[in-house]
């Protein structure tokens, strides 16, 4: 852990970019809180500790823990404690289905343990180890094109024989009710401010109403319009800091058509109007 913590600490970049393609290197030195939208990821802790909020679940994970996520998600977090003098430190690294895959034909069975697209817990000291490899590498950048593709898939399968082996899977499947809600959580994305109808949700994941509601919540602990609320606010706040004073405006792009209520829900979400939000958020 320590050697982690040190190469993390040297080779963190503001965009948190590497050469090792699907690889992020972090180091926060601040506890305020973020409002982001996940991707499939696998995160290992070196330093420091996270909490994070989906709905109204919490997940805390620290130095020695590693965080799946397994879809895109609307969530808020924090940094406990991090300051300049002693940061978070973290690696990320970008779950693909199309490298998942073909693990599960090696892969042992597994006991079906529902579909969560979170998961934490401790980091085994194999996956420490390759995690390790994977940032050396950055010191060996002609050993990149060959080994980070290796280490990568020996992350994945250490996933795929470990405690978190169903959530990795469901990444993996092309029939899973993952992969199935997954259409439906990429249009909502990428069509926020639009009307959300859940039957033509449901019909997009190839299921029923009651079933999508129910494998909807079970992946993301949101209903869709919960969901939906959350990615037009996250939307709305990155707007503002560019737009500040056109509040009505911002709320309209968003996809809401009452002020009022645009007001309300933001604040609901943030602490503070949106207008208070933006001119803070300006002097950040």
């Amino acid at each position: 852990m320590s050697e982690l913590r040190d190469r993390i600490a040297v080779h963190a970049r503001p965009d948190l970019s590497t050469a090792v393609d699907g690889l992020t290197l972090s180091k926060v030195e601040y506890s305020a809180p973020e409002y982001s939208l996940t991707e499939p990821l696998l995160v290992v802790m070196a330093q420091g500790a996270k909490r994070l909020l989906l709905g109204d679940e919490i997940f805390d994970y620290r130095a020695g823990d590693l965080f799946v996520v397994t879809t895109d998600l609307p969530v808020s977090g924090h940094f406990v404690g991090a300051s300049a003098k002693t940061p978070a430190l973290g690696m990320g690294i970008t779950l693909r289905a199309e490298a998942i895959a073909p693990l599960l034909l090696q892969a042992p069975p597994v006991r079906r343990t529902g579909t969560p697209a979170i998961a934490t817990g401790p980091a085994s000291a194999e996956i420490l180890d390759a995690a390790l490899r994977l940032v050396r590498l950055l010191e060996s950048p002609a050993d990149i094109p060959v080994l980070a593709p290796l280490i990568e898939r020996e992350l994945l399968w250490r996933l795929l024989t470990g405690p978190h082996a169903d959530v990795i899977r469901q990444i993996g499947l092309a029939d899973s009710s993952l992969s199935h809600v997954n259409r439906a959580i990429h249009w909502i994305r990428d069509n926020y401010a639009e009307p959300l109808r859940v039957a033509d949700l449901a019909s997009l994941a190839g299921m029923s109403p009651a079933a999508f509601h129910r494998h909807f919540r079970g992946i993301t602990n949101l209903s869709p319009l919960q969901f939906q609320k959350r990615i037009r606010l996250q939307e709305a706040r990155s707007l503002l800091a560019a737009h500040p004073r056109d509040i009505a405006g911002v709320g309209h792009l968003v996809g809401y058509d009452s002020p009022s209520q645009f007001n309300r829900e933001y604040r609901r979400l943030f602490g503070t109007p949106p207008g208070a939000d933006a001119a803070r958020l300006r002097t950040v």
